[in-house]
């Protein structure tokens, strides 16, 4: 659940990194995003934005989705703040920017919110990022939100052991603190032989409702949840 977890520095609730090499302006070690796996969310995205779907992927890291989506047969334009994390990808058409910035003038098939983007404490800058979603989403296009599924702020526990994909990489999930109501504080570390890398977050619970109301304060509107537990969702312009 917290394989990828990605905020910004300037939201109010930053996120804080620490370990080998590089770490991007929102604290994450570009090292460490080079190799986590894909898992399951490149077959997501594909099946819900259809063959061949142009995607905008906003906050693109290091390629680990991106490679995936390309190999599927989608031109994609990543967009990440870091230049390190955008040196590791190759084939896609990249973006320096950040995403509350972006303005392409164009318009894809898909726009894509991974790494519990959505999940910042921040509602105003999260709107934001949504804005910014909308800005560049054809008129039939979907937006694909990934969030952490909204039981999972209040139930969520420590944890140590591999990763389901990646056994060499041991996780843990550790100093859970719940600093507010739908607020989840913690620490997670990820260990690879002796290197480690720790990167510490705040979370806040987005359930329907609350995702309901963001969408519609940029112009957007929900479409369907796209996994049983609620942790991918999409969404399309109002009205369409």
């Amino acid at each position: 659940m917290v394989a990828e977890q990605r905020h910004s520095r300037d939201a109010g609730w930053p996120a804080t990194g620490s370990g080998p090499g590089a770490i991007a302006p929102d604290g994450c070690s570009v090292e460490l995003y080079a190799i986590l796996p894909a898992g399951d969310e490149p077959a997501i995205v594909h099946e819900a934005a259809g063959d061949g779907a142009s995607i905008l992927e906003l906050g693109a890291g290091a390629g680990r989705v991106t490679h995936p989506l390309l190999a599927l047969g989608h031109p994609v334009v990543a967009v990440d703040e870091s230049p390190e994390m955008l040196e590791r990808i190759h084939g896609a058409e990249r973006v320096h920017s950040r995403i509350e910035e972006l303005d392409l003038g164009r318009e894809f098939d898909a726009v894509l919110l991974a790494s519990h983007l959505v999940n910042i404490p921040d509602v105003a800058w999260r709107r934001t990022l949504l804005a910014t979603c909308r800005r560049h989403l054809r008129p039939h296009g979907k937006v694909l939100i990934q969030r952490h599924p909204p039981d999972w702020i209040d139930t969520a526990e420590p944890f140590d052991g591999p990763h389901s994909r990646l056994p060499d990489l041991v996780m843990r999930l550790r100093d859970l603190e719940r600093p507010g109501p739908g607020l989840l504080s913690a620490t997670v570390d990820y260990q690879v032989g002796d290197q480690v890398w720790s990167q510490s977050f705040t979370a806040a619970r987005v359930d329907d409702e609350q995702l309901a109301a963001d969408l519609g304060a940029v112009g957007l509107a929900f479409d369907r949840q796209l996994t049983a537990d609620g942790s991918w969702v999409s969404a399309r312009r109002a009205g369409g």
